[in-house]
């Protein structure tokens, strides 16, 4: 996006039906400069042969001059039963969730990504605070030996419902664990709106330097409706601003992971959305639309 340094991506989880390929090329030809990579089927397995599945995404993003932030969301990718589980505050298993970010760190260092993003999970019932920060601080504590000697900035997002809720919490992390610079904050854009104590400009500019992703999120009800009317819970002109106003120039990627169903449509539609909200603060260029692309041969896909 000429003029600003902000630049708009999209969250491959939310084009779960198509192929790594076929995702990359759409979101590219809409205008989004990079991607948020969620580690799991279809697009990247992270227990799968790790260096092909990497190779093939590199190969991917490098032919569509996309940016990447790895992400570690996926709903299933530990445990077919249970959403999300382990975390990083689990009862049992959190070596494993350990084990997933220590892969992400890879990922992230072998295909030049911005960021490998995470959070903390969900309390399990009963664990008081001083085992639940003992045991965050100690699950990321491989998660960043490996960060730092790859390069790669790792950012905690704070997440509603998980033990790690606030942008204060995350910050109260990173001065438990000695204020590593390649320690981040990730914030999700609509979650300021019902989980932060601040208003969203004010949250945004207290992140300030610390911020390394942005996720442009699905609390809005129908929100690539609802930011292309600029109606909604979340002023996005106010909260696009602040980031603005921050310097902040990485990527901010849309989350809409339960639209896969209609993923280039609304990918569209919010790109429509955000573009309108940029030019409004005089930050942008407006682009003449793309031509249509041309079409291309699939490759046999196994059935899944």
């Amino acid at each position: 996006m000429s003029g600003s340094a902000l630049r708009l991506g999209y969250g491959l989880n939310g084009f779960a039906g198509h192929r790594l390929a076929d995702a990359c090329a759409v979101v590219s030809h809409l205008g989004y400069e990079g991607v948020g990579l969620t580690l799991d089927q279809p697009h990247l397995d992270p227990y799968a042969h790790l260096p092909a599945e990497i190779e093939h995404a590199r190969r991917c993003l490098s032919r569509h001059g996309l940016a990447s932030v790895v992400e570690t969301g996926s709903r299933y990718v530990l445990d077919p039963f249970r959403k999300h589980e382990p975390t990083l505050v689990s009862d049992e298993g959190r070596e494993r969730r350990t084990d997933l970010l220590q892969r992400a760190v890879r990922v992230a260092h072998e295909l030049g990504s911005e960021a490998m993003s995470c959070w903390s999970g969900t309390a399990p019932e009963g664990v008081g605070a001083a085992v639940l920060w003992r045991r965050v601080v100690d699950g990321l504590g491989p998660v960043l030996d490996d960060a730092h000697e790859l390069g790669v900035t790792v950012c905690v997002e704070p997440e509603p419902g998980m033990f790690l809720a606030t942008l204060d919490d995350v910050l109260a992390l990173r001065e438990r664990l000695g204020s590593p610079e390649h320690l981040r904050v990730t914030l999700d854009l609509g979650h300021l709106v019902c989980n932060e104590p601040r208003t969203p400009g004010e949250t945004v500019h207290l992140a300030g330097p610390l911020l390394g992703n942005v996720q442009v999120d699905d609390m809005v009800r129908d929100v690539h409706e609802h930011l292309e009317l600029g109606t909604g819970e979340l002023d996005l002109d106010d909260v696009l601003g602040a980031l603005l106003a921050t310097g902040y120039a990485g990527l901010a990627c849309v989350e809409l992971p339960r639209h896969s169903h209609a993923a280039p449509a609304v990918a569209a539609s919010t790109m429509a959305a955000l573009r309108a909200s940029l030019d409004r603060l005089g930050s942008v260029e407006q682009p003449s639309p793309p031509s249509p692309p041309a079409p291309h041969q699939h490759p046999k896909e196994a059935v899944r």
